[in-house]
């Protein structure tokens, strides 16, 4: 299986099966002497690890990352080195026991019908390969890129829209993102969501979900206006994580809405001289390159294709099936999408901030 590597100067590559021993990632191309320790990954792995709360999974995983390369304490501390950062998570808590009927029944809505097509081989185990359970990875290299990206860049995601249920634009409150168990973006919204949410658990249903970003302290010249354009990267890089069906960058399918003279995002000079903006629909970027204003985009995860109602299939041996998915599942995958998105737009940034100097000096 190719293709498992993201990133151009900055480079992830992760490895490792829901059900396998372990998981873990590499990084490459990380800058020399950054302080970095495992204190510094544990933090955000916490919060995308499962077993939570009610409305996550139950699977039991501690999460620990442990640096196996790329860093050296000379004394001073522990800083990177400039060579491949390797980082290891042990899988403590798989029960492949709960996947047997689907070893040789096609899950709807999972991966399990292409993986068998493309390479007539599929680890059945927890989806293998495909399972959410890969984004781990991607989370403890996000805090590495944070590292990379420095306390100026800021980057925040939270949930605002739960099903039907939405946050108004100017109820946004990332602050209040990891102070409740849905990582919802207004503190208002929270009773309603977890009564609603706990319909859809109680009934082994699922439901949809979209993920707010925002990033802030990214100055204007990153990116590039062809065939490196920042939004695309970050549009990719999005659409890349388990269950997410679609991006928009800045007003998005709205600006489909808008007239020229709406959408056009108006500047003047401020009395230091600096350019402002009256507006933001650009989302941070024009023509591929940022501008300086925040770095803004929605993300839209399908409802978890794993549910307890009976949904009609076939099999490998080529007869109809009804399939009900056992084991155990998010209500809601994009709870813990949200240390993902921000994981992602950790590492596209790290790498747009190298490629930025490379180029520029």
């Amino acid at each position: 299986m190719s293709h498992n590597t993201f990133g151009h100067l900055f480079r992830v590559t992760t490895w490792g099966e829901s059900h396998g021993p372990a998981i873990g990632c590499v990084v490459d191309g990380c800058p020399p002497l950054i302080p970095l320790t495992e204190a510094d990954l544990q933090p955000w792995l916490d919060l995308r690890k499962p077993g939570g709360s009610r409305f996550v999974t139950q699977r039991q995983e501690t999460d620990v990352a442990r640096i196996l390369s790329g860093v050296f304490d000379d004394g001073a501390g522990p800083v990177t080195t400039g060579t491949p950062i390797a980082i290891h998570i042990d899988n403590v808590d798989a029960r492949s026991k709960d996947y047997g009927e689907i070893a040789r029944a096609y899950r709807p809505g999972h991966a399990d019908l292409t993986y068998q097509t493309k390479y007539g081989v599929r680890d059945h185990r927890g989806g293998g390969r495909s399972s959410a359970r890969e984004t781990a990875s991607r989370v403890a290299a996000g805090a590495v890129a944070r590292r990379v990206l420095g306390d100026g860049v800021t980057i925040r995601a939270g949930v605002v829209q739960l099903g039907p249920h939405r946050i108004a634009p100017e109820a946004v409150d990332f602050s209040a993102v990891y102070d409740n168990p849905l990582f919802a973006a207004s503190a208002e919204v929270v009773p309603a969501w977890e009564e609603y949410l706990d319909g859809v658990r109680k009934a082994g249903s699922s439901i949809g979900a979209v993920v707010a970003l925002e990033v802030t302290g990214v100055p204007a010249g990153w990116g590039s206006p062809l065939y490196a354009k920042l939004d695309a990267e970050l549009a990719a890089a999005m659409m890349s994580i388990n269950a997410v069906k679609g991006v928009e960058i800045g007003a998005g399918f709205g600006a489909a809405e808008l007239s020229g003279e709406e959408n056009a995002d108006e500047m003047r000079l401020g009395e230091d001289g600096q350019i402002l903006f009256g507006s933001n629909n650009a989302g941070g970027i024009l023509g591929g390159i940022s501008t300086g204003q925040p770095l803004t985009a929605r993300v839209a995860f399908k409802p978890t294709s794993s549910i307890l109602t009976p949904r009609q299939t076939v099999t490998r041996d080529g007869t109809e099936a009804d399939l009900r998915t056992k084991g155990r599942h998010d209500p809601c995958v994009a709870l813990r999408g949200v240390p993902v998105v921000e994981a992602m737009a950790a590492c596209v940034l790290a790498d747009a901030l190298l490629r930025h100097r490379a180029q520029i000096g």
